[in-house]
């Protein structure tokens, strides 16, 4: 019989803990060159014994001319070294190297930035200058109910009744700002925002008023309906609408309506003449230390909490500096494993990207498959064809050929847009069409997964492209 009385058994198991300089790390891994800046910086001003060190063009020189078993450790102590690493991963078969300081060979950076005033920015400006106290005042609430693509989203009344104000009198003023630049911006649906252009240009005639009322059968292709409509003939139609696509149904899209950062890729693959090279982006990246100097100060003379609260800066410097070294070793692992696979993508371009998933690379670095998902997260490539995410190169396949080769469906997509863009006015393509086009091509997919890939990529219907290129034709 089972005893009913207390008893004490002993057991084993295995748990994972999740230390928090382990969480920490995990984080460090998904977060962005410019987000682990900010990250460093928060560090250093909690810690006073992390301190960061700029390298001076004559040190860089310096390091660069060295031969790569001195750079690791050169003049440093490998507890002080730096969070980055010099040193740079290469695909097999190629030479490494350090990050290039020649000019002219990154990309734009200034290019990437927004622009530096936002649209209500530069429509509260001509507003100041334009109106007095009160008008200035119903003028800033119009502009507030803007949108970033120019057009007013909220009724005048509605905003007369929260000033305090006349209806008649916001009305007034919106017919003021709606004369400001971008010409059409306040307009509250799409024939306003072309018939304030129209006017502008001196076009705004009794046949263009009546053309830009009718603009859903402009859409729908009736023109027979509108020529009669506008009581034109087939020139004056095609002069009429020639005209209207000139006018920009959107005129506060050239600004951006809020300040996003610049895109600043985290590595750089380039092509030398000894082969492929994976370089960091350490421009942004402080260069991480241990300040021994003031370490010595404050242990001088300290009582034992201090030299405890010293020893805990100290360990927490010596693990973030480890943390970055291996993030970043990781980050050109990772690098190179999409190099090694998507070769034939930087050499010929999107037509030949091939499909890979977070497995594939695990396995070819031997990491976990999360950690290349947070490694691809928030990061950013720049190679001779441009600046592209990291995730941009994992992507689903499809069959090409009897080869049991697979193309990803980037490059099926590219394949498409070809076809749709060479097309010709008289011969629009269907999705059966285009998918028979792409068997031929040795691409083996099914005519719904054409039409998905078509409308992700922004490609109307062969009905809607028809009407288009009818348009365009007059």
């Amino acid at each position: 019989m089972n005893s009913l009385g207390p008893r004490l058994d002993l057991r084993q198991s295995q748990s994972l803990v999740m230390t928090p300089q382990l969480q920490q790390a995990i984080k460090l891994l998904a977060l962005s060159n410019l987000e682990v800046e900010a990250y460093l910086n928060e560090a250093m001003e909690r810690n006073p014994l992390l301190a960061s060190e700029s390298r001076g063009p004559e040190e860089e020189r310096r390091i660069a001319d060295a031969p790569a078993e001195t750079r690791a450790d050169e003049g440093v102590d490998p507890v002080e070294a730096r969070g980055d690493k010099t040193e740079s991963y290469s695909a097999p078969g190629t030479g490494g190297a350090l990050p290039s300081s020649e000019p002219g060979e990154g990309p734009d950076f200034d290019r990437m930035a927004a622009p530096e005033a936002t649209l209500h920015q530069h429509l509260e400006a001509q507003a100041h200058a334009s109106f007095g106290a009160l008008d200035c005042r119903i003028a800033l609430a119009l502009i507030e109910q803007i949108d970033s693509c120019g057009y007013l989203r909220e009724k005048t009344d509605v905003i007369a009744a929260r000033l305090g104000v006349d209806a008649v009198h916001v009305e007034r003023v919106l017919q003021a700002v709606q004369l400001f630049d971008p010409t059409g911006v306040g307009a509250r649906d799409l024939s306003e925002c072309i018939a304030i252009q129209a006017r502008e240009a001196d076009r705004y005639d009794p046949c263009m008023a009546k053309l830009i009322d009718n603009l859903e059968l402009l859409g729908k292709g009736d023109f027979t309906r509108l020529k009669r409509l506008c009581a034109v003939d087939d020139d004056d139609f095609a002069d009429m609408v020639a005209e209207l696509r000139g006018y920009d149904p959107k005129p506060g899209s050239r600004f951006d309506s809020e300040t996003l950062p610049p895109v600043v890729p985290d590595v750089f693959i380039r092509e030398r003449a000894d082969g492929w090279r994976v370089e960091l982006n350490e421009a942004n990246l402080p260069r991480l230390l241990v300040d021994r100097q003031y370490q010595a100060d404050l242990e001088a003379g300290a009582d034992k909490a201090t030299k405890s609260w010293i020893g805990d800066c100290i360990s927490e410097a010596h693990w973030l500096i480890k943390a970055m070294d291996q993030r970043q070793r990781t980050i050109i692992k990772v690098s190179s494993a999409i190099l090694k696979r998507q070769e034939a993508f930087f050499r010929k371009g999107v037509t030949a990207l091939r499909p890979l998933t977070l497995r594939e690379v695990a396995e070819d670095i031997e990491m976990h498959e999360s950690t290349v998902s947070r490694v691809t997260s928030n990061k950013y490539l720049s190679c001779r064809r441009g600046v592209y995410e990291l995730k941009y190169f994992f992507s689903s396949g499809v069959s090409s050929g009897d080869d049991g080769e697979s193309a990803s469906a980037e490059a099926v997509k590219s394949h498409i847009g070809r076809l749709i863009d060479g097309e010709d006015a008289k011969s629009i393509l269907s999705d059966d069409r285009l998918t028979e086009l792409l068997k031929e091509q040795g691409f083996e997919i099914a005519r719904r997964t054409v039409a998905k890939y078509r409308e992700a990529m922004g490609h109307g219907s062969s009905v809607q492209r028809r009407r288009q290129k009818k348009m365009e034709g007059l």
